[in-house]
């Protein structure tokens, strides 16, 4: 047996928490010994590829696979007439090659199993699919005979709230604002594609996927192939991003399954970076209406906003682009309502700050809108109307330092001697300006599980299931674990990315490191209990192993509203000869609890505010109306912001304890540093050019007849 944690030398010296630290995984991914979906070496594998459907709604009548069976290397081709029946789990977009209809354009008609991807593509070439289309109805539109209320919207939130009455306020108010605003449909663009390595095993399924939630894409495995889910692994060690839209479980996962059953030897499947516009899913276009009324004084009386948005013909989905106006600012008089139809297109999924994202691009920007026709200082507008309390619910929010970051961003970035006339400030050919916007994300913790297990040599093992997208989980679940065991972080070795560890929350919603953070945080605590109390102090030659599951401790928490908040203050140079449009700096400061770890902190909101200004300038995935299909279809044609595309940009945070949270105090950071980006911008332009622009992204279009 070995004395548990007695020398100075085993003890930490400082906490890890709170420390920059390099991710422990950075030096195999910049090796490329880091192993991702499709890169496991299993024996023998075969290669898969899709067929898409090429109407947007209509019927396959029959798949002729003869001439794609008759080529060298193709071991097998999967359709709607031969596949192996999936039993429904929820989501209908996972029955694949369940029946002839077509829901959208690019919808997986068949699929080619062969020894090579060349085979595998060669032989897609050859199917021959026999299918008929009718006329499909692919167009968002504000007056869409059949828009509807939903009962809910995305996470849960009612499609409608309303306190007091908001004509009235509007009718009372000095200074109004009614405007509408336009976010197109944006893709996620990860850098590693949807992939899968599937093979049986003795009636098992193992899974190597590229998924942000393997615990989840396990249940809905076994669900598909009426399986326990104890006979379905999956494995995702690591993740080459996502952004949301490996949240849920996509059709590549299944086809690889079937067709490893099918073939009787693993196979691995990539989807293109074209068929993954269709296939990978996508954030909905928004239509919002944004009504804002104030008192001379600048006190909003009114705040309505009506949100309209798409989903398919196969599944629900409806963003939440108008909660955030719930809580964002204080009024008597409120109104949020979403609407939205089912069009011949593919799901959207969830996105970077879903909701959040494309909502504070239409509030934020309206806020700035109401102060310039109050002729009030934005930032002052948004400090005068903080509200005490959530204006909807009533009840106390754990934390809520928006008005510290909009006054330490505003000294930051030199607020106080900006002229507030627009189009005035030049330089050469470039008009200049300045905006500011806030954001908020909300902080959500959701049951996991973890493994503590403490060895006699003093090493200590903690298993959890959670995800690394690239974000750099798997270091401060580490430098979490190490503070709850008082040991070094490096006494501690962190697995993560497996579905056999335990179940565990999906890396997404910036959920992650509070709620992994936790059951981690309390396997390790019940650990060092265990052994002092249980062990003496001692570890015995067999080691100890504790789990810990928090699905009581999450669920038994005081009532708070949560969020973190943030604000963004951004420069912009446009051209009067092209309207090119140039960001100079971009400022960022949060307030997010507890940072884990500032190096990796600083990457998540710099990222954020990087797709941010990618969103406010540059992105737009463009359907064609005729035919369904997404015509920017590759990275040649749509566009994200490069290096040249990015600023100087600034990050910082406030020094935050909240105790309402969870044992670490933290707060997600994944996604608040893209919420109020595209406003700042489009505030920083109107600033520039006195040209209002409400639909992104902002283009040469908006600004060429008016900036010479």
């Amino acid at each position: 047996m070995t004395t548990f944690l007695t020398s100075l030398t085993e003890r930490a010296t400082q906490p890890a928490v709170g420390v920059g630290s390099p991710r422990i995984e950075a030096w195999d991914k910049v090796t490329g010994r880091a192993p991702y979906a499709v890169d496991h070496p299993v024996p023998g594998a075969a290669y898969a590829w899709v067929v898409q459907s090429t109407v947007a709604r209509g019927v396959v009548h029959d798949v002729d696979t003869s001439r794609a069976l008759a080529e060298e290397g193709v071991l097998g081709v999967l359709w709607h007439g031969n596949a192996p029946h999936l039993e429904p789990v929820g989501d209908p977009e996972l029955m694949v090659l369940q029946s002839p209809r077509i829901a959208y354009r690019g919808q997986v008609v068949a699929v080619v199993v062969a020894t090579s991807p060349e085979a595998a593509r060669g032989g897609a070439d050859l199917v021959r699919v026999r299918e008929e289309g009718t006329t499909a109805d692919t167009v968002l539109r504000i007056d869409h005979p059949a828009l509807y209320q939903p009962v809910q919207v995305n996470a849960g939130y009612p499609a409608r709230s309303a306190i007091g009455d908001v004509d009235a306020g509007l009718a009372e108010a000095a200074v109004r604002v009614d405007a509408t605003y336009h976010t197109p449909a944006e893709h996620h663009c990860a850098m590693e594609p949807h992939a899968t390595t599937a093979f049986w095993e003795h009636g098992c399924l193992v899974v190597f996927d590229s998924t942000q939630a393997s615990t989840a894409a396990r249940d809905a495995l076994a669900g598909l192939f009426e399986l326990p889910p104890q006979a379905v692994r999956v494995v995702n060690e690591h993740v080459g991003g996502g952004f949301g839209s490996k949240g849920t479980m996509k059709v590549n996962t299944v086809l690889a399954a079937m067709a490893a059953r099918l073939v009787g030897r693993p196979v691995k499947l990539a989807l293109t970076r074209q068929q993954l516009f269709a296939l990978a899913g996508y954030r909905t276009p928004t239509i919002q209406r944004i009504r804002l009324g104030a008192t001379a004084q600048g006190r909003l009386l009114a705040i309505g906003h009506d949100a309209v948005s798409q989903t398919s013909q196969l599944s629900e989905f409806v963003e939440q682009s108008a909660v955030l106006s719930r809580h964002m600012y204080a009024a008597p008089h409120r109104l949020t309502t979403h609407r939205v139809v089912a069009l011949d297109v593919p799901t959207p999924v969830w996105m970077r700050a879903p909701g959040e994202c494309p909502g504070a691009f239409a509030l934020e920007s309206a806020i700035d809108e109401l102060a310039s026709a109050g002729n009030w200082d934005p930032v002052r507008l948004r400090i005068d109307n903080e509200p005490p309390v959530h204006p909807e619910e009533r009840i106390p929010f754990s934390s809520r330092h928006l008005v510290e970051c909009l006054r330490d961003g505003a000294e930051r970035f030199g607020w106080s001697g900006r002229d507030p006339r627009p189009a005035v400030r030049r330089d050469g050919e470039w008009l200049l300006g300045t905006g500011v916007a806030a954001s908020t994300y909300p902080s959500i913790t959701w049951p996991s599980t973890a493994l503590a297990r403490a060895t006699a040599d003093q090493r200590f093992d903690v298993e959890v299931n959670a995800a690394d997208i690239g974000t750099g989980a798997r270091t401060v679940l580490r430098q979490i674990a190490a503070d709850a065991l008082d040991v070094p972080a490096h006494c501690v070795a962190i697995t993560v990315g497996d579905s056999a560890i335990g179940p565990a929350t999906v890396a997404g919603g910036s959920t992650g490191t509070a709620s992994w953070g936790w059951a981690v945080t309390k396997a390790c605590r019940l650990l060092r209990e265990r052994i002092h109390r249980d062990h003496g102090g001692r570890v015995p030659d067999g080691g100890v192993a504790v789990r810990a599951d928090t699905t009581l401790d999450v669920r038994d928490r005081p009532e708070f509203s949560r969020h973190a908040y943030g604000a963004q203050f951004c420069q912009v140079r446009v051209s009067t000869v092209t309207g090119e449009v140039r960001v100079d700096r971009l400022l960022g400061v949060f307030a997010a609890g507890r940072i884990v770890n500032p190096t990796t902190a600083r990457s998540q909101f710099l990222g954020g505010m990087t797709m941010g200004l990618s969103g406010a300038l540059l992105e737009r995935s463009i359907l064609d109306p005729r035919t369904g299909d997404f015509v920017t279809g590759d990275l040649a044609a749509y566009h994200v912001a490069v290096n040249a595309d990015v600023p100087r940009v600034e990050v910082s945070w406030l020094d935050e304890h909240d105790p309402h949270l969870n044992p670490m105090g933290v707060k997600g950071i994944g996604e608040i540093g893209i919420v109020g980006t595209a406003a700042a911008v489009a505030n920083a332009v109107h600033h520039a050019t006195g040209i209002r622009v409400r639909d992104l992204p902002i283009g040469l279009e908006h600004l060429v007849p008016r900036s010479r």
